[in-house]
């Protein structure tokens, strides 16, 4: 998400590019497994059938709260629950350095620091 616009289920990155030289930033692009923040998309199996899929945002010993892609949160009870299995996909691809040319890495790492300053988010 940027400038509140975009997908949920990731951070925004609005004000990213202010902590960060342009050579951390693309080293995040190019490594995001070490970028996601630690979440991990699953997909949940209810004991009624019903699938959810998304990201896990809070758990305690009772139920837990799924945010989806949509940015909805749903709030299920651990009683009603058959499986959580982690996604076999990352959130995030972890192929960029193929996807995009230098070009484009440039113009991706470019556009978070213009976003970041326009934001008045650089230090």
């Amino acid at each position: 998400m940027v400038e509140g616009l975009g997908g949920f289920i990731g951070s925004d990155l609005s004000a990213y590019a202010a902590d960060y030289l342009p050579e951390e930033i693309r080293h995040a692009i190019l490594n995001t497994r070490d970028a996601n923040g630690g979440a991990v998309p699953v997909l949940v199996t209810l004991a009624d059938g019903r699938l959810w899929d998304g990201v896990v945002r809070n758990e305690d010993n009772f139920s837990l709260q799924l945010q989806s892609s949509d940015g909805a949160f749903h709030l299920i009870q651990k009683s009603e629950v058959a499986s959580v299995k982690a996604s076999s996909q990352p959130l995030m691809p972890e192929d960029y350095g193929q996807r995009l040319t230098p070009a484009e890495l440039d113009d991706l790492v470019g556009y978070l620091m213009s976003v970041a300053r326009s934001a008045g988010h650089q230090q």
